[in-house]
């Protein structure tokens, strides 16, 4: 089976900054982006994108997209989310904060051909900072929280056990932070997002009742 290291350089490739981590990281040939590969969706080549550069160890975001005449999305750019600068308007710079922005300019870019293939036009994958696989799962791209956790957390909840219990108990089942694919502060925002659909629903039934 064919396999490129991250960090190569070539003709379609740039040299990639890497942590000593991700120095030994090999992605198969086939998974690393290239001009003129295929999909049937944008949301294919977003998920294409997303599992190379979780491999990688660099978080990923939708950059632009463009609509055709008939309102359907045709063109977009998914980028590394280290892409942009830091405000040095003067109402920033007096306090500036914390960023992860380095100006990365990795990105990809694809569009829908008149057949409704989507095709790869350009790829980036020169990267000006770090990556690190390990750290991939807590990038907010690819965090999530299943159908299974979202219900104990909702049933936990009701009984008044709190959040940091409920959390601990779902590292607990799945056995180690490593396996978790979210954060405590997931977790917090789903609970608090729960609770004020349930305060929605009851004073919705005090209004009819």
């Amino acid at each position: 089976m064919d396999f490129l290291r991250v960090n190569f350089s070539g003709e379609l490739f740039t040299t990639v900054t890497v942590s000593e981590e991700a120095e030994d990281t090999m992605v198969e040939k086939d998974n690393v982006p290239k001009v003129g590969m295929d999909f049937k969706s944008a949301k294919d080549v977003w998920k294409f994108y997303r599992s190379y550069a979780a491999a990688v160890g660099f978080p990923i975001r939708k950059r632009t997209s463009r609509k055709g005449d008939n309102g359907s999305v045709k063109y977009v750019t998914y980028a590394c989310s280290r892409e942009g600068g830091r405000c040095y308007a003067t109402t920033c710079s007096l306090n500036p904060q914390p960023t992860i922005q380095t100006d990365c300019k990795a990105r990809l870019i694809a569009k829908e051909d008149l057949l409704g293939t989507w095709q790869i036009t350009k790829v980036h994958h020169e990267h000006n900072h770090t990556t690190s696989p390990s750290k991939s799962r807590l990038y907010r791209c690819n965090r999530y929280l299943n159908q299974h956790v979202k219900r104990k957390l909702e049933v936990n909840d009701i009984a008044g056990i709190p959040l940091h219990k409920n959390f601990n108990s779902t590292v607990v089942e799945v056995g180690d932070y490593s396996n978790m694919t979210f954060t405590e502060k997931d977790c917090r925002n789903y609970v608090e997002k729960v609770r004020r659909l349930r305060l929605g629903e009851g004073d919705a039934a005090a209004i009819l009742a």
